[in-house]
């Protein structure tokens, strides 16, 4: 008997093993292909409540030749978030035509997620008529094309840096008065905005535009931590600086100009502006920028095939008086 008991023992749990084994192996790989298909459970939770993403370019669909405008669409097939489109959509001239037949194929398939900013080439024809009826609401009043909108704890100003056509840009113009407004009726901590022409540039063709400084003068003032341009066909980026172009860790602004959407010519870069830190002017590409409550990440993502790219993290700041604006956390 105590032989026959170890025996039973011994066999049971092997038969049971055998007898679970078809069930055991089939749980396990219905495991992996879950696994698989989501390596993180948490995955889908997190892009729910995932901070927001602005991601976008500038100077991007040249009629003709619609490989650069195509190679940076992609990239945005493949990264949620809102859409910044920096000036000069459609080439040559902003035309209805431009619009439905080039940047319309391209980014234009994002278009129900973009939120864009007039370029010189939008008025080349019918005083941006075209893109104004293209975008429609979301390029905001078409006789000014600027407005703003909040992205998660952010405030997003867009501007129009065709100062002319909008009653200039000086101190005491519509834009300058609106825009200190909106950003004393917006004070979140964190702000950014984006608009064609930059203030500081190194390209060889443009560079600096100091007719919009008066618009970073009122920005820097309310503490904005980013302005985004394009403009000059290329990518580049500077350490914060302040309106005059001196360097101010800790209440600059930081620049972008991200004039790699597409267009068909890159453009040699000039002798480099100071504060800037990362240059590049022979790949397309999109910049990302997540979006945290009191702070933001940023990269440069290039078309296929191409490696430079530039990434990098910063807090939000207060501004340099905050007596002057009121901020809130």
């Amino acid at each position: 008997m105590p032989r026959m008991r170890r025996h039973w023992h011994a066999s049971v749990p092997l038969a049971l093993f055998a007898s679970l084994f078809p069930w055991l192996a089939a749980c396990a790989a219905q495991t992996g292909k879950s696994n698989a298909g989501n390596p993180n459970p948490n995955t889908a939770a997190q892009t729910q409540g995932s901070d927001p993403v602005l991601v976008g370019a500038g100077d991007i669909a040249t009629c003709g030749q619609l490989d650069g405008a195509e190679a940076t669409a992609k990239l945005l097939d493949q990264i949620p978030g809102t859409v910044f489109a920096v000036g000069d959509l459609a080439y040559p001239d902003g035309s209805e035509e431009n619009f439905a037949k080039c940047y319309g194929p391209t980014w234009g398939r994002h278009k129900a997620r973009t939120r864009p900013a007039p370029g010189n080439h939008e008025y080349h024809v019918g005083g941006a008529s075209a893109y104004s009826h293209y975008f429609g609401a979301a390029a905001g009043d078409p006789d000014k094309a600027y407005y703003s909108y909040d992205l998660g704890q952010w405030h997003v100003v867009v501007l129009n840096s065709e100062c002319a056509e909008v009653g200039g840009c000086a101190a005491g113009s519509p834009q300058e008065k609106w825009l200190r407004k909106d950003l004393t009726e917006h004070p979140q901590l964190c702000a950014l905005a984006y608009f064609h022409k930059p203030l500081f540039s190194s390209g060889g063709k443009h560079g600096n535009d100091l007719e919009v400084k008066p618009l970073w003068d009122a920005l820097y003032a309310a503490g904005a931590e980013v302005v985004l341009n394009g403009h000059d066909h290329d990518y580049e980026r500077f350490a914060p600086q302040d309106p005059d172009g001196k360097s101010d860790p800790d209440y600059g602004i930081r620049e972008f100009v991200v004039g790699s959407g597409g267009k068909d010519s890159h453009r040699i870069m000039g002798k480099p502006q100071p504060n800037s830190e990362a240059r590049n002017d022979d790949t397309y590409g999109v910049l990302k920028l997540t979006l945290h409550p009191k702070s933001y990440d940023w990269q440069f993502v290039p078309e296929a095939g191409k490696s430079f790219t530039d990434s990098g993290s910063a807090a939000c700041h207060e501004p340099q008086n905050p007596k002057s604006v009121r901020r809130i956390h």
